[in-house]
């Protein structure tokens, strides 16, 4: 386990690395001009001087690596910068922010929970059943259909027509159903075929055979075994999928004007606002590092043979 943690280790510093230069590099790439931001005119009315001052006063006339130096040394401090829109530190804005975000997402989770997990088993142990096509024909449609259409079907439908929930804004736990829906439904079309799949290999297998030869009952085999065998790979399709879940986020707090990270982004991107972006990046990378190390190390604990095979070693 500590030669697990001290590689982890390893690959975050080395990760950090990467993702900050290339975030650095990119956003530094991209077409617009922050000095016209800050100093809120457009290209027309420019005051060249003015720019020219203003672009030495932030370091934007330095070279590439010497502006990445400068900006990695207040990073390593846990200094992102402030927006160059509002003036605010940035990493003020990110955690203002990113209770929204994770409140979203929790849902999003929770949905998709609640729709893959039932579904998808009952698919697998009545297989070509009525309610196997149910959850096939879900599922595609799930894949089929975007976040932001299914947003606005469910806006129309809950919001204008019957008037049922709030669509924008947070306020509530209502203000976090629908935005919860969209996103849940989307990403539980992909969850759905993968439980199916997976316990239909898991109950397939010799020890399930095994365990009924010795008269265990069904519902033991399928909780404890056929099902627990199937997590592997379910668990390490999340920690694949998670950047997409996240990309969800943005679109759906977008199109239901949830104050949360994706909100902000969207709009720092309009404004140029680097040391927003950049902030955004780094944290939602640091998210998906976490989440896909904790997604690892789970995964040694859930297939025992994975042990086994680091004790070999």
């Amino acid at each position: 386990m500590l030669r697990v943690l001290t590689r982890k280790f390893l690959e975050i510093l080395i990760f950090m690395l990467f993702i900050t230069f290339v975030s650095f590099l990119i956003v530094r790439l991209a077409p617009g001009d922050p000095v016209l931001t800050i100093l809120n005119v457009d290209e027309l009315s420019v005051n060249q001087e003015q720019v020219e001052a203003l672009r030495e006063e932030m370091g934007f006339n330095e070279p590439m690596l010497v502006q990445y130096g400068i900006w990695l040394q207040k990073f390593i401090q846990l200094d992102f910068g402030v927006s160059y829109v509002t003036g605010q530190p940035v990493m003020e804005m990110i955690l203002t922010g990113l209770p929204a975000t994770m409140e979203l997402a929790i849902g999003a989770l929770l949905v998709m929970l609640v729709i893959s997990i039932p579904l998808g088993s009952l698919s697998a142990l009545y297989r070509n059943s009525w309610i196997d096509q149910f959850g096939r024909t879900l599922s595609v449609l799930g894949a089929a259909i975007p976040s932001f259409w299914l947003g606005l079907i469910l806006i129309e439908l809950f919001g204008v027509r019957i008037n049922w929930l709030p669509t924008m804004g947070r306020d509530g736990f209502t203000s976090l159903i629908l935005p919860s829906l969209t996103l849940g439904l989307a990403i539980s079309s992909v969850y759905v075929r993968l439980i199916r799949s997976s316990l239909l290999d898991s109950l397939s297998q010799e020890f399930i055979r095994a365990a009924r030869a010795r008269g265990i009952s069904e519902k033991r085999i399928f909780v404890l075994h056929a099902f627990r065998h199937s997590l592997p790979p379910v668990i390490t399709v999340f920690g694949v999928s998670l950047g997409s879940l996240i990309g969800g986020v943005v679109v759906v707090e977008v199109l239901f004007a949830y104050p949360g990270l994706g909100k902000l982004v969207v709009d720092a991107i309009r404004q140029r606002d680097y040391p927003v972006i950049q902030g955004y990046i780094l944290i939602m990378a640091i998210i998906v590092f976490v989440v896909n190390a904790s997604v690892d190390l789970s995964y040694r604990y859930l297939n025992p043979e994975m042990k086994l095979k680091e004790r070999g070693d």
